[in-house]
């Protein structure tokens, strides 16, 4: 069961790769997925097939596969850690609700210390100005890396890290902005101010320092040589001992909490409202095209763009498969956590991947294998797992209907010129 999952989840120093899933990888014939799976090491991957299967009332039980995995081989997530910022932030949201303040209250940040940044409005949106829903939606469509910033802002690097440790996320910690900020800087975080219809101040946080050590544990380092912050080639490793860090069942167990809240045990379920998870399942599977506010030039981010299983050359979703998930990529590491439901043929599962593909070894250089290796590699690997489940033999079909979201549709006569330079 998914309970049991959370509570004795694999804890490891030993690779652990189980002889059912290698076989059925090993089973497909695509060269880009053989070269990565014959070289773990080199190329880090490592995966997570769940199995899901129903009883006759519909209640799922859990199966986990694994290849290669490892809590302790590091990888950079990179905006993994979206997800729990956006998960963290709506939580915190309900504690203000006495206040009148909810998802879609505008909100606005101040700059309190040198380097940080203001944001009184955002022409991205519907009202031209911030919210918590239009980070998050910001996050998940194409992931965009301000809004995480704001998240992070908002909840704090000390309560960020607090409620990993409440929840069981031993192993994970979020202590970094998608800024340039050292350590220190990073401690700190913008007052923050909550406004009415007439942009009164309804609440505001201050500025805020989060005085608790963070413990980092042993050094990571990865590659033979880096740029550092000044472009200056150092020859060395990049040490990553101090950046974010979520494993890969941390994230997948994540990603469960949104989808399956209610088989979750109790004290690691986040406290989230039925709105708010359906506005989270939402945008973890709506299409830039079909949203409007923001509105991405959908040539540049198309339906399969943060879609990595299912990224191919086409650019295509197929019609009836709806893909929950949230998509990392940095210094070379590629990393896709996803629930997949086929409405029509009646398949679900889940599978998280992530994988380094970095073959001169130097990082912070702009040149990765992303396109060569990495998409293809995912994409296949998603594509040999999505027809394993097309003819997996189920003893029950499941009702996927609490998955249905009514997703947003473009207004073709909106001639607003579509985003097309976005930091993500």
């Amino acid at each position: 069961m998914l309970a049991l999952l959370f509570l004795t989840a694999p804890s490891m120093s030993q690779n652990r790769t189980d002889k059912f899933l290698a076989q059925l990888l090993a089973s497909t014939g695509n060269e880009t997925l053989q070269k990565v799976l014959r070289h773990p090491e080199i190329y880090r991957v490592q995966i997570i097939y769940t199995q899901i299967n129903r009883d006759k009332k519909n209640n799922p039980t859990f199966q986990n596969y694994y290849f290669n995995y490892n809590p302790e081989l590091y990888f950079n997530p990179a905006s993994m850690v979206k997800l729990p910022l956006a998960l963290m932030a709506l939580e915190k949201l309900n504690t203000l609700s006495d206040k009148g303040i909810n998802k879609y209250t505008p909100v606005v940040f101040d700059s309190s210390r040198v380097g940080q940044t203001a944001l009184h409005t955002d022409p991205s949106s519907a009202t031209g100005l911030p919210s918590i829903a239009h980070f998050i939606k910001r996050a998940f469509l194409i992931s965009e890396n301000d809004p995480y910033n704001r998240l992070y802002q908002f909840v704090g690097q000390g309560a960020i890290n607090q409620r990993l440790q409440q929840l069981g996320y031993n192993d994970s910690r979020i202590v970094r902005q998608f800024m340039p900020f050292t350590k220190e800087q990073n401690r700190y975080t913008n007052a923050v101010r909550f406004l009415d219809k007439d942009g009164n101040t309804m609440y505001h946080q201050p500025a805020a320092y989060n005085a608790e050590e963070i413990k980092f544990g042993p050094s990571v380092l990865i590659g033979k040589a880096h740029y550092d912050r000044n472009d200056t080639l150092v020859h060395a490793p990049f040490d990553f001992t101090e950046h974010n860090k979520l494993p890969l069942q941390d994230m997948q167990q994540l990603l469960q909490s949104v989808m399956f809240p209610a088989l979750v045990p109790e004290k690691q379920r986040f406290n989230l409202t039925a709105d708010d998870y359906g506005f989270l399942r939402q945008y973890l599977s709506q299409y830039p095209s079909e949203t409007n506010y923001p509105k991405y030039d959908t040539t540049l981010f198309y339906d399969s763009y943060v879609k990595f299983f299912f990224r191919d050359s086409t650019h295509s979703m197929p019609p009836a498969v709806r893909v929950f998930n949230k998509v990392g990529w940095s210094y070379g590491f590629l990393t896709d956590v996803s629930y997949v439901a086929d409405f029509e043929n009646k398949v679900e599962y889940m599978l998280s991947a992530t994988v380094y593909v970095n073959s001169d070894d130097i990082l912070n250089d702009g040149k990765y294998d992303y396109d060569a290796v990495g998409y293809p590699f995912l994409n296949e690997l998603g594509q040999a797992i999505y027809k394993y489940e097309l003819s997996r033999k189920r003893k029950n079909k499941p009702d996927l209907s609490a998955f249905k979201m009514n997703y947003e549709k473009r207004d073709p006569n909106d001639t607003r010129p579509p985003l097309k330079d976005v930091d993500n």
